[in-house]
């Protein structure tokens, strides 16, 4: 006690005694032993915690993408936690704006949906219409009345699913973005710590590879939010133009569909094409049309000129990233498929295939 109060007056924590002898057949054991432990408590850990961590790493990888823009803020002279606010308030102000300006149109269309409802069920008794060809082919109305009769129990489960999956779907949402707001805002410590983790020799070069890819995920995140837009903008003004029913409810589908790499806007485009049923055929045949050369515009001149000088993965390289994301992770993998393909593209290059080089 004594001599812990002598280093204490002398402004210590006292002096490291002699180190232990690491190579004592009991210290191996008990490394061993310990690491076993460890990795066994990890892999529980990420087992039981892995739809949480999923969600964690969803916040990072947006708080990423839009970290750019507030070092852009920062280096035109404001503090780090002004251009926060102002990508903040500018993310609010365009979630907000779109919402406002889509909820009073989906919920006209959707009441107007339901009003319409008689109107598609007297089209399916009619023999005439395309709705009656389409039920005497497949017998539509029968299979929905025998469904409804048979399973009637199992849709009042389904329903009552829909509503815990609607309330868990709310309460990820949430917590992806309480995270995003916390790593945007303490992304600088975030990388310093991922930083450090590095040897102090190679750290100037993996700040500038870590940086590059911050960029590319940036650029990604950015440039697939303008491409959604406008695909979902572009099927908005295609809708009203050709009198097909829902264009706001629709186009905000899309817009949502299209962030999801190659399968979302052929998803969105099938959605749209069969509502485009109710009005005529030729209507859907201009509508499938219309999706077939947006996908190919998309992919070869909007794409290339807005993400493609940023994330440079080949076409092959990106598809299979894209469905071995979407096998692993679901929706959330096709996400950030192409960012961390791109991540990995450029450290093949820039160490492994030197390596390979000089070998």
């Amino acid at each position: 006690m004594e001599d812990a109060e002598a280093e204490r007056q002398a402004g210590g924590l006292g002096h490291p005694g002699r180190p232990l002898n690491h190579r004592s057949p009991f210290m191996i054991g008990m490394k061993g032993a310990a690491g076993v432990a460890v990795t066994y408590a990890l892999v529980e850990l990420f087992l039981k915690a892995r739809g949480v961590l999923v969600l964690i790493g969803l916040a990072f990888f947006i708080a990423a993408g839009v970290d750019p823009v507030v070092v852009w803020l920062t280096r035109h002279g404001l503090r780090r936690w002004m251009s926060v606010v102002i990508v903040l308030l500018a993310l609010l102000a365009f979630v907000g704006g779109f919402i406002a300006a889509a909820i009073p149109p989906v919920s006209s269309q959707i009441s107007a949906l339901i009003t319409e409802l008689p109107k598609y069920v007297h089209q399916l008794q009619d023999h005439s219409s395309t709705l009656g060809k389409l039920n005497d082919k497949y017998h539509i109305e029968t299979r929905i009345t025998s469904l409804l009769n048979s399973k009637g129990s199992d849709l009042v489960g389904g329903v009552i699913g829909v509503g815990q999956i609607a309330v868990s779907a709310v309460s990820s949402m949430l917590l992806v973005a309480v995270m995003t707001v916390y790593f945007l805002i303490g992304m600088p410590q975030v990388k310093l710590f991922l930083y450090r983790l590095v040897p102090h020799s190679r750290r100037p070069r993996t700040i500038l590879i870590g940086d590059a890819i911050f960029t590319k995920v940036g650029g990604y995140v950015l440039g697939n939010v303008i491409t959604s837009f406008i695909a979902g903008f572009g099927t908005f003004l295609w809708m009203l133009a050709w009198g097909i029913p829902y264009p706001a409810l629709l186009g905000l589908l899309i817009f949502l569909l299209d962030l999801i790499p190659v399968i979302g806007s052929t998803v969105g485009g099938a959605i749209v094409t069969l509502v485009a049923l109710t009005v005529s055929i030729p209507v859907a045949v201009a509508t499938l049309l219309f999706y077939v050369a947006y996908r190919l515009a998309e992919d070869y001149l909007l794409v290339p000129r807005i993400i493609g000088h940023t994330v440079k993965v080949p076409a092959l390289g990106g598809m299979v990233a894209i469905v071995l994301g979407g096998v692993v992770m679901g929706i959330i993998g096709a996400l950030i498929a192409l960012p961390v393909a791109a991540a990995i593209q450029l450290l093949l290059e820039e160490i492994t295939f030197p390596r390979l080089d000089k070998a």
